[in-house]
C-alpha cells in the first residue's frame, strides 16, 4: 500500500473548512480517525508510563 502525496494551494479566503471534509465521511471513518488521534496522543503524552489497569474504587457501606 502506498500513499499518494497530494498538495493543493488555496487563497486564504477560499480555503475549504474541515467541517465539509468530515461531513462527507461515514460515522465509522470518523470514529476510526478519532481513535487513531487518541492513540497517537496517548503514546506521545504517556510514552514513559507503563500500560496497566486503572485503579478501581468501591464504596462499601458499613452498618
Amino acid at each position: 500500500m502506498s500513499i499518494e502525496r497530494v498538495v493543493r494551494k488555496y487563497k486564504i479566503d477560499q480555503e475549504p473548512n474541515d467541517f465539509s471534509y468530515w461531513k462527507n465521511k461515514s460515522y465509522q471513518e470518523r470514529i476510526d480517525a478519532l481513535e487513531t488521534i487518541r492513540s497517537e496522543y496517548h503514546t506521545w503524552r504517556y510514552s514513559d508510563a507503563e500500560q496497566r489497569f486503572h485503579r478501581v474504587y468501591r464504596i462499601v457501606k458499613q452498618k
